[in-house]
């Protein structure tokens, strides 16, 4: 079973070599890793790991939380499986199809950015918003209201949340239990969106 780990580690060389023997030793093996942000000397990477028979990934956690200036962030199963989508395949398959780039995004960024679910949806006069277009594991029911620019969202119990202003319609996403969204994600976000949105018009 894959798994993906969020880790902050010191921006120094030979950390993220320590970080690897240490998951190495607790049972578990590297199969992706990608830099998420920097920021005031230190990294965020994900980590895409499979995990050896019979090991935790209580054990990697351990391994590497001991480890000087690294903490684990968060650690779920990653139901998408061993690939690590980068923005630029997103923007190549927006590209194949223009008129379908819009909805295109909305199906990708599960696997572009570790998401649950994403939604496009539209605010109604009532706060109610209507679904334009999402994937399968989508809330149903959102109130929502507009949004000037990528921002975190309050979220609930169950998901960590995030919006983004999507032409005239909202861009949400959530993930289960996190981690949360950080600034260089909704970045990426906002770049996304405005590559979508200019290829549906060409």
């Amino acid at each position: 079973m894959p798994y993906l780990m969020r880790v902050e580690l010191p921006d120094v060389p030979g950390s993220l070599g320590r970080v690897a023997s240490a998951i190495g030793e607790a049972g578990g093996d590297i199969d992706a890793i990608e830099i998420v942000e920097k920021r005031d000397g230190y990294a965020v990477d994900d980590v895409l790991l499979e995990m050896s028979p019979g090991t935790m990934p209580d054990s990697v956690v351990s391994a590497c939380s001991v480890l000087d200036g690294v903490s684990v962030l968060w650690i779920n199963r990653y139901a998408a499986g061993g690939n690590l989508f980068l923005d630029l395949e997103v923007v190549e398959s927006l590209t194949e199809d223009p008129g379908t780039a819009l909805d295109r995004l909305v199906d990708l960024l599960p696997i572009s950015f570790r998401v649950d679910w994403a939604a496009r949806v539209r605010a109604g006069a009532d706060g109610r918003a209507g679904v334009v277009h999402a994937t399968d594991a989508s809330p149903e029911d959102f109130t929502v209201t507009s949004v000037p620019a990528p921002t975190r969202l309050p979220g609930d119990e169950v998901y960590v949340e995030c919006a983004a202003p999507f032409g005239d319609d909202v861009l949400l996403m959530g993930r289960r239990g996190g981690p949360e969204f950080l600034d260089s994600e909704l970045a990426r976000l906002e770049h996304l969106v405005g590559l979508a949105i200019t290829i549906s018009r060409s």
